[in-house]
């Protein structure tokens, strides 16, 4: 099931000058910039068990040799079309759906991860802070020396000579310090680059990946950094970075090592399924054009067409996947979504049922089942939706639908301390704040004084809003 939640904004403070680039992140592995929704309230994340399953493996092999295997870093997918991926901070890489999209092969992508985890192994995050700190001391004496200057100035009589002098001293620190910043950097990029390559090859897989995607985005962007002045870049020269990172690359004895053909597969099938959810079906079929007969072509094809109405020809599409493949659960999740959401949330639940046994119960489909079994109007299901949502959202607290669908099924049960304690939590995790504690403050009354649930609802009355919200 691929859906959007909202992702927790994360604001810092802004320095005297402005670095965008600087601030939001360290390192994108391709792209000079973040993208500008990333620099204010935050994308909304994509979730979907498939593509996440998929990034896990890629990415384990790689933390264990970065020695970060044991600090849970977590991929995290965001709604943006573009090629984007980079670290906001010290336990996640983010990385866009057009990155996963626009990779041909799990090399490639691979290779994006390996040098995200290049910027997490090096630690550069808390260096830039430092970096970021030291500037900011430098900019305070800087401007006080130009005020001073200016003051003098205006004191003395003089005028323009001195205010333009006080000006200047004011300028000229600002562009000396900006130069330096993006200098650290620039080489903080270089030293990622031989991480990931560090990282590759300790793990006996091919650098040629991470060459490809980087050549292919300077090809692109050479016109674009003519003329550009190298100083005043947050990342290498695309030709200089290509170059260094070519020899470094070429010289690993895996340099011709291929993709495992199930693995490609499977890259193909969540690029074909990332697809269907996120462009226009005229973009799928152009895409996928109906001569084309593969599995990833018929798994876009059948995701498009359920999304745009045509039920009855999706579950047949969908059918005909699961008898390629009878034990794929991410079949029968398709066929429990599209039911689902076609209105027939009865026959949605035995889908599911199968799909969360195959998937070894993804706390994420077994949300979806939650939802079939709550919307099925049947009261027989109830308590089964309760048990299921309640052990997905102690695997995925920060999911608002688990704890909507929670509140609704408690709600039918007569449970209303717990509904409202369940749609305070999902509130919250919206963003809702104002909404959050309302309901909080309704359900602490329902609860006996000191008991697990009312503790619960009283941390939410008192908890501060999350980075980036207004205390509405």
């Amino acid at each position: 099931m691929l859906f959007r939640l909202a992702l927790r904004a994360r604001t810092l403070k802004p320095t005297a000058f402005k670095l965008t680039a600087l601030l939001t992140a360290v390192a994108l592995a391709v792209s000079p910039v973040v993208p500008a929704r990333a620099q204010q309230k935050g994308p909304p994340v994509l979730r979907d068990t498939e593509s996440e399953q998929l990034l896990r493996e890629y990415t384990r092999p790689i933390l264990r040799a970065a020695g970060l295997e044991k600090q849970n870093i977590q991929i995290v997918i965001i709604n943006d079309g573009s090629f984007n991926a980079f670290v906001a901070d010290g336990r996640r890489i983010f990385v866009n759906y057009g990155a996963l999209l626009q990779s041909e092969t799990p090399n490639q992508i691979i290779g994006v991860l390996a040098h995200e985890t290049g910027h997490l192994a090096g630690g550069h995050l808390a260096k830039m802070r430092e970096q970021l700190a030291q500037a900011q001391t430098q900019m305070i004496i800087a401007m006080l020396l130009g005020v001073g200057a200016l003051a003098a100035g205006a004191a003395s009589g003089v005028g323009n000579g001195l205010s333009s002098a006080g000006a200047a001293a004011i300028s000229a620190p600002q562009s000396v310090i900006q130069r330096t910043l993006l200098s650290y950097q620039r080489q903080q990029e270089e030293n990622a680059d031989r991480a990931g390559v560090k990282f590759l090859n300790a793990t006996g897989q091919s650098a040629k990946g991470m060459y490809e995607t980087f050549k292919r985005f300077t090809d692109e962007s050479l016109f674009a950094a003519r003329g550009a002045d190298p100083y005043l870049q947050s990342h290498p020269m695309p030709v200089d970075r290509v170059s260094a990172l070519a020899d470094l690359a070429r010289s690993s004895p895996y340099w011709d090592k291929k993709d495992d053909p199930a693995l490609q597969l499977r890259h193909d099938m969540m690029r074909a399924k990332i697809s269907g959810f996120m462009e226009r079906q005229d973009t799928v079929y152009r895409r996928y054009p109906l001569s084309n007969t593969s599995l990833p072509a018929r798994y876009a094809r059948a995701i498009t067409t359920y999304l745009h109405g045509d039920l009855r020809s999706a579950i047949a599409q969908i059918d005909g996947l699961i008898q390629v493949q009878p034990n794929n659960p991410y079949f029968y999740e398709l066929r429990g979504q599209a039911l689902l959401e076609g209105g027939r949330p009865a026959e949605a639940i035995a889908p599911l049922r199968r799909a969360v046994q195959l998937s070894g119960s993804s706390p994420l489909i077994e949300m979806l089942l939650g939802q079939a079994l709550v919307a099925s109007d049947n009261k027989a299901y109830t308590d089964d939706a309760i048990n299921m949502l309640r052990a997905a959202v102690a695997r995925e607290p920060e999911a608002p639908l688990g704890y909507t669908q929670l509140a609704m099924a408690y709600g039918r049960k007569g449970d209303y301390a717990q509904a409202d304690l369940a749609s305070a939590q999902a509130a919250y995790l919206r963003g809702d704040n104002k909404t959050a504690r309302e309901l909080a403050s309704r359900a602490k009354t329902r609860f006996a004084i000191g008991t697990p649930g009312w503790v619960k609802a009283d941390d939410i009355v008192s908890a501060k809003p999350m980075p980036g919200q207004k205390n509405n």
